[in-house]
């Protein structure tokens, strides 16, 4: 069983920078099949913005989705961990914080993403949760 966020996180990450537009985001997680995008602003972590961001946050409150940028609708108090921190200390975190999803910093940059489906899958993989994460995307 993974000890360690390095052992289950996500290292392809895709980055945008705030101006990018909702729509270009949107599409940009589309075409790479992600639910989560890294803000990226003079190679430093600025947020994150989800699938359910771009709904809730920019979608919902009306506007040209090709106007608004991305930087309106992302997390901008990220919480991150490292890839060595413990599994556990991980879950509680985003139990604290209800979040589903973790950048992972090493050395001031980004080198993965560790979601609540990376966890489902490692400590359950048997539970509905695990079994939906683990499964192929719908097309």
């Amino acid at each position: 069983m993974a000890q360690h966020v390095r052992d289950i996180m996500t290292s392809r990450l895709v980055a945008v920078e705030p101006q990018a537009s909702v729509t270009a985001v949107a599409q940009k997680m589309r075409d790479e099949d992600i639910g989560a995008v890294l803000i990226i602003e003079d190679d430093e972590l600025r947020g994150l913005v989800s699938d359910r961001d771009l709904v809730v946050r920019a979608l919902a409150e009306g506007g040209d989705p090709e106007q608004r940028t991305v930087a309106s609708a992302c997390s901008g108090d990220v919480i991150t961990v490292t890839p060595d921190e413990d599994l556990d200390r991980a879950a509680r975190i985003m139990r604290e914080h209800s979040i589903r999803r973790l950048p992972v910093m090493e050395q001031g940059h980004p080198v993965g993403i560790v979601s609540l489906g990376d966890m489902a899958i490692e400590r359950d993989s048997e539970s509905a949760l695990g079994d939906i994460s683990a499964a192929k995307p719908n097309q």
